[in-house]
């Protein structure tokens, strides 16, 4: 605001000579209650003098104090010279830290914090002066108080304070934000969070965190917002506890204490696990046909579902599912299946809230058998150069259908002093009249691809009939059959740093095994390539072929069948020099 004004030169210098080059100053009494402003906007007033005593010629409210009215009054009734102007501002400063002061002014100027003096440039110059002030503010509601004076001359005044937002220098956390709630709609399952607007000038925004019940706060928020709300869309509608809180953050990096916990219990839509592992086990017509299943979690029944075998498309489909009933175990008993009739059955699961589960995988079952065939006996596991020979007697059961083949490790020894065999994932599924098996360390890709290299173990062959039924899935025992390889590895170590990279393929006929190796060195050129196979009766590895510098595989037809190759392939430098080998090996079982 730049109003004319007028004053008087006696007044003037009156006041100049007072001072002798610097400014008076009193306390003022207090200004007019007549005009309010809201914080933080400042109460400005005006006087005619540069003592602020008497009632101020004006009071209105400033948003700031940037003012610059040359050599002209500041407002009607008031001089070009020697007035004041003070303006007034409580505000909270939420949790303080640090703040900088900054002037610049011609005349004086003097800020107050709660009436305690933090910059004082109180004298007359003819050029504006500057001043800036760091320092820290403690938290809550402070009083700003500015006084401007002007004696002679041109009259310009600028003040602002800020929070200095260096994370090296503000280390002062925000307060925790205040009056947070929280109101579920349970239609839509979600979550809407308020709460009141932090009081710090150099916040940043707020950061939503949820927990489960009982679980932790992680580090990273669900929500960053500037706002003072946020509705969350993505809590799982399971019927469980959740916890929010919500943290400010200021333009430091400082974030504040969370919010009290606010706690919503969700519905439940969501439908249980589907049930696993459901297997059927045929039995007597008096008992009818029993299943079980895994546990599911959360659900407190299942229900079990049946249908007629159809064949369709060249397959057997379930027809329609009926339910039969529910039952709270983990196992239901069928007693109206008609016997050897032939049906799928699924199940599902039910939890507390109502919520029904998919059915599961479905299996099919027949009221006729749960006999599993005769355990295997005779088995014998014969060690080779390639492997092991399997053979065992031939089941007697009618209704066998295929065998499983097991191998395992040996461990711990049994409390009367029997070594135990640990059995692993099925190797191989074989025809329900075999009654041998070549098995080979490359030819069975379950798990187990190795060197033969002494290791012990033991095999089981377990007979499977037509309704599933073995007896090792159902007793877990069985009579093992032990071995220990024979140990086919080298006596020569292959060295390591080789440029080349090798790899070998065991023959399936008559083509001999494929060896193929790129070049991996650009450093060093080559003439050639020379092949070495392994020869235990030497215990050497004998050269078996050079190959000029543009062959980069070769099929050796005289390797032996029925035992594992090892090869070494170098490349050949211009003085007949060797490189490191590369080396690789394979099995070839022997020929049919």
């Amino acid at each position: 605001m730049n109003p004319a004004r007028r004053t008087t030169q006696a007044a003037t210098t009156a006041l100049v000579l007072a001072t002798a080059g610097a400014l008076l100053s009193t306390t003022a009494p207090a200004a007019s209650a007549a005009t309010t402003c809201t914080s933080p906007v400042y109460k400005r007033q005006f006087f005619a003098n540069t003592t602020f005593s008497g009632t101020p010629k004006k009071t209105d409210c400033d948003t700031a104090i940037a003012e610059n009215w040359g050599a002209k009054a500041p407002a009607a009734g008031l001089p070009k010279d020697n007035f004041g102007v003070r303006w007034t501002v409580t505000r909270d400063f939420g949790s303080g830290g640090p703040f900088a002061f900054t002037a610049a002014t011609q005349d004086g100027i003097r800020v107050y914090l709660d009436g305690t003096i933090k910059v004082n440039l109180w004298k007359n110059v003819t050029t504006t002066q500057k001043k800036t002030v760091n320092l820290t503010i403690p938290s809550g509601k402070h009083t700003l108080r500015v006084d401007y004076a002007n004696l002679t001359g041109n009259a310009n005044v600028n003040f602002a304070y800020a929070p200095r937002t260096s994370a090296s220098v503000d280390k002062v956390k925000p307060l925790a934000p205040t009056g947070a709630a929280l109101s579920y709609e349970k239609e839509t399952g979600t979550a809407t969070l308020v709460w009141e607007k932090n009081k710090e000038m150099d916040l940043t925004g707020y950061r939503v965190h949820r927990r489960a019940e009982g679980g932790s706060f992680g580090a990273k928020p669900i929500a960053t917002t500037t706002t003072t709300s946020y509705m969350d869309t993505t809590l799982p509608l399971t019927g469980e506890k959740y916890v929010y809180e919500i943290r400010a953050y200021d333009k430091a990096g400082n974030e504040s204490a969370g919010t009290a916990g606010l706690a919503v219990t969700t519905v439940d839509r969501v439908a249980p696990g589907v049930p696993k592992d459901l297997v059927g086990i045929s039995s007597s017509e008096s008992e009818g046909m029993r299943f079980g299943w895994s546990a599911v979690e959360g659900a407190v029944s299942y229900v079990m579902y049946r249908a007629p075998e159809v064949y369709k498309g060249g397959k057997y489909v379930p027809d329609t599912y009926t339910r039969l009933g529910s039952t709270t175990e983990l196992s239901y008993r069928d007693a109206s299946a008609v016997e050897r009739a032939r049906y799928f059955y699924a199940v599902t699961a039910m939890d507390a809230a109502g919520n029904e589960s998919a059915l599961s995988e479905a299996v099919t079952g027949r009221l006729l058998d749960d006999v599993p065939p005769p355990a295997v006996t005779g088995l014998a596991a014969t060690p080779t150069e390639y492997g092991f020979e399997l053979s065992w007697d031939a089941n007697p059961a009618e209704d066998l259908t295929w065998y499983r083949l097991y191998r395992g490790a040996m461990a711990d020894y049994d409390e009367d002093g029997v070594e135990q065999c640990y059995l692993s994932l099925v190797e191989e599924y074989l025809p329900g009249d075999s009654t041998s098996f070549t098995y080979t360390t490359t030819s069975n890709s379950y798990w187990y691809t190795a060197l033969l290299d002494g290791e012990r173990g033991c095999f089981l062959v377990d007979p499977i009939d037509d309704f599933g039924n073995s007896p090792f899935k159902w007793t877990g025992d069985g009579e093992a059959a032990l071995f220990t390889e024979l140990d086919m590895r080298p006596g020569v170590t292959t060295p390591e740093d080789s440029p080349l990279e090798l790899t070998v393929t065991g023959a399936e006929g008559d083509e001999g095994n494929y060896l193929d190796w790129s070049w991996s060195s650009a450093a060093q050129e080559t003439t050639g390539y020379r092949v070495h196979r392994w020869n235990p009766t030497t215990g050497a590895y004998e050269k078996i072929a050079d190959l000029g510098s543009d062959v980069t595989d070769y099929r050796d037809t005289g390797a032996p069948r029925g035992t594992t190759s090892f090869y070494w392939v170098t490349t050949l430098a211009a003085d007949g020099t060797e490189s490191v080998p590369a080396g690789a090996w394979t099995v070839t079982a022997p020929a049919n």
